[in-house]
């Protein structure tokens, strides 16, 4: 601020001293000084010369013909009248620069004036002293004379003028004074140059010159002047174009620069992504490999990594024995009850809490995996005996058994473990896992918790896995056929029916017992398909016996009915089904159900029975004795006759001792008003008891074995009774002896 508001200050006194300067020009000119020749000078300054003038390339000058009529006016007319002309000539000469868009300040016009008006008075003052000057020996109006005046007069007012515009310059631009000069002020001495040259040719051809040499000289002049101007031109033309080439090649390389600057913004925008990229891949592959080798909901390894660790310590055993491991495979019970009941989220949770208290029983050394559903399995390394293995899986067994808080359900699950040693036969990790998983089917099936693998277990298993496979076409082979064991009335010997009894004929392995493939078929579901292949068998075969004889027409069948089938929903209507079919009379139908079965779930046994009653079958209660029965629902179940195991029957002594749980289960049942059938009758000390108790009926291989259905429609038809014979006696003497047998047993 301190700079500018001199320069303003220098203006305005520049302008003072420019104003007195004109003022004391104008009081000094005479009156005749005033003629045509003066006065055509002024017009042209003001009228024409400004017009003349021509730009300096890159400066902020101007050439004109200022100096030159400054100079003439001073050669012809004095100090004063040059002062005057270039006051004048200035002015004309910025006002025409300004039409034509030449920049000027608020001052610089009248600065502008003020300058120039100064330096011809400056100029004046000193050209006064000149002519006294002692290195001036030539005598007035000779050509060296007008030489060393018009060179004084051009070197005074560059120099005062110059010198003038540089401070003001420097002023502005805060620049050094003599940098200013040289820059911008020193090109402008050609004006002061040629406008001396100019006014001495004019001043010798107006007073020395005839009309031709004026004309030829004013020709002359105006070709130089043509030629001055076209060259000036040429000069500006080229610098603009050079200019403009100068800031294509600035803009170019700007732009380059800000196009550079934007690539390497995006650039670094990109290495930025990129890398950002690369650290979630980085982190996606981890998250990839972690989820490859680990189970999702339990952060347990999986089947693959177990499969991998099994892969290397079946290598490390097989090249060295004392590298030993235990695979422990687990399964929770009844886990599908807690998914039906509670949900598969709450089964969720269960499973998490199973996998936290696996990973507390272990060593850091040993691996815990989850290897699907409910299914475990554990690597114990570093353990010495079989015996210590057994040990930690009981352990195992006995943490995971502990009852625990979730959401308010108080949850006790119970595993079934199997537990298989290193071997040198192993060779795939499936071997030790299959072996493991065969353990823990033993152990579910013994109900013992843990079990130890062995060889014989793999037998077992494999001969299960055959029958279970062998079994699914048995029914399509034809290997599957129904036996018949007569069902007798104990008192007068007529036959009441039939109970059916499956076979197998395996084509390979012949005759395979009821107790190795029926607990197998209950297993695996197939009991329920069976079942009713042995509804339409049976229905059938005992429709077309009631047709031999009027006494056959109440002839009855009886079926064993699984758990597995009274559970599920179809039974009434298969049932129906084989009914309809055979057109087989409902009453001649019974159902047999065993006495477990029965109490498992009362309530929907209850609603099955009572359906089935509404068909109008038969109901029996089977095994009765072997189970909990609780007197409470017994006697709203309606079963029509109770079956007493063959247990109770068979420990009968040959003097009838052990007979009181017959005589109570015989009681209870007439007391129930259902009808008793005992089974496997062998001996004619059970058969007189029984009949002394007043059991009703009775089946066993005393009375008759099973028979195929062409043996016992063969039996049919000789119509025999199915006592021994001895034991048809008249009605008195039966009584008799029933008294005497309840006397002794009394």
């Amino acid at each position: 601020m301190d700079r500018q508001h001199t320069s303003h200050i220098a203006k305005w006194i520049m302008i003072l001293i420019g104003a007195l300067c004109f003022g004391w020009a104008l009081s000094s000119l005479a009156i005749t000084s005033f003629n045509w020749g003066y006065l055509s000078i002024l017009v042209f300054s003001a009228l024409l010369a400004p017009r003349m003038s021509v730009a300096l390339p890159r400066s902020k000058f101007a050439i004109s013909f200022s100096d030159a009529l400054v100079f003439l006016t001073f050669l012809l007319y004095g100090g004063p009248a040059a002062i005057v002309v270039a006051g004048v000539e200035t002015l004309a000469n910025c006002l025409y620069l300004r039409t034509k868009g030449f920049p000027f300040g608020r001052l610089m016009i009248p600065t502008n004036v003020a300058i120039s008006t100064a330096s011809v008075g400056f100029t004046y003052i000193v050209w006064l002293f000149v002519p006294r000057a002692s290195f001036i020996k030539a005598d007035p109006g000779t050509t060296q004379h007008l030489i060393a005046t018009l060179t004084s007069l051009a070197i005074l007012q560059f120099t005062a003028s110059s010198f003038l515009a540089a401070v003001f310059q420097s002023l502005k631009d805060k620049s050094n004074l003599f940098s200013t000069w040289r820059r911008d002020c020193f090109s402008s001495s050609m004006t002061q140059i040629v406008g001396a040259g100019l006014a001495g040719v004019v001043q010798k051809l107006i007073y020395f010159g005839d009309p031709v040499t004026m004309i030829m000289a004013t020709v002359a002049l105006g070709i130089a002047y043509l030629s001055y101007r076209q060259s000036i031109n040429e000069v500006v033309q080229a610098n603009d174009q050079a200019e403009e080439a100068e800031r294509e090649k600035a803009e170019a390389e700007r732009e380059l620069r800000h196009e550079a600057e934007r690539h390497a913004e995006q650039l670094a925008i990109s290495l930025e992504k990129e890398e950002k990229a690369n650290q979630a891949l980085r982190k996606s592959e981890k998250d990839f490999q972690y989820a490859a080798l680990h189970d999702s909901l339990t952060n347990l390894a999986n089947r693959k990594q177990l499969n991998d660790t099994l892969r290397d310590l079946i290598h490390e055993y097989r090249a060295d024995s004392s590298v030993t491991f235990y695979v422990l495979f687990l399964d929770i019970s009844r886990f599908k009850n807690i998914n039906d009941s509670l949900g598969h989220t709450f089964g969720d949770k269960v499973l998490m809490i199973a996998a936290k208290r696996l990973v507390r029983m272990v060593n850091p050394t040993d691996m815990v995996a989850r290897i699907g559903g409910d299914e475990f399995a554990i690597v114990l390394r570093n353990i010495s005996s079989e015996g210590k293995a057994q040990k930690v899986a009981r352990r195992i067994y006995d943490s995971i058994s502990q009852p625990f808080s979730l959401s308010g359900n108080n949850i006790a699950i119970k595993v079934n473990v199997g537990v298989a040693p290193c071997d040198i036969e192993y060779i795939a990790p499936e071997d030790v896992l299959r072996d493991a998983d065969i353990a823990m089917h033993h152990a579910k099936e013994r109900k013992s918790g843990v079990a130890i693998f062995t060889k014989e277990l793999r037998v077992r298993f494999l001969e299960r896995v055959r029958y279970e496979n062998d079994l699914r076409h048995a029914i399509d082979r034809g290997e599957l056929s129904m036996y018949y064991q007569p069902l007798v009335d104990l008192q007068d010997g007529n036959l009441l029916g039939f109970e059916a009894l499956l076979r197998w004929h395996h084509s390979e392995f012949g005759n395979i017992p009821p107790n190795k493939f029926i607990h197998i078929a209950e297993e695996s579901g197939l009991i329920i398909p069976i079942t009713i292949w042995i509804l339409g068998q049976t229905c059938n075969q005992l429709a077309r016996w009631q047709t031999i004889n009027p006494q056959y027409k109440d002839l009855m069948v009886s079926v064993n009915i699984s758990g597995r089938h009274l559970m599920n929903g179809d039974l009434v209507a298969d049932v129906e089904r084989a009914l309809e079919e055979s057109g087989l009379a409902p009453e001649c139908l019974k159902l047999e159900i065993t006495e477990s079965v029965a109490m498992e779930s009362a309530e929907h046994t209850l609603n099955v029975l009572n359906k089935l009653k509404q068909i109008g079958v038969k109901l029996s209660m089977d095994d009765f004795g072997t189970g909990y029965s609780s007197l409470s629902i017994l006697h709203k179940l309606p079963f029509d006759t109770l079956k007493i195991d063959r247990s109770f029957v068979y420990s009968v002594g040959e003097n009838g001792e052990n007979s009181e749980i017959l005589q109570t289960i015989i009681s209870l049942a007439k007391n129930l008003k259902m009808r008793v059938i005992a089974e496997g009758i062998e001996t004619e000390v059970q058969l007189s008891l029984l009949q002394n108790l007043g059991c009703d009926y009775g089946q066993g291989y005393l009375l008759a074995r099973p028979q195929t259905a062409e043996s016992a429609e063969k039996m049919l038809y000789e119509g025999k009774n199915w006592l021994p014979s001895h034991y048809v006696n008249d009605e008195e003497d039966a009584i008799d002896q029933t008294v005497q047998d309840v006397a002794v047993l009394g």
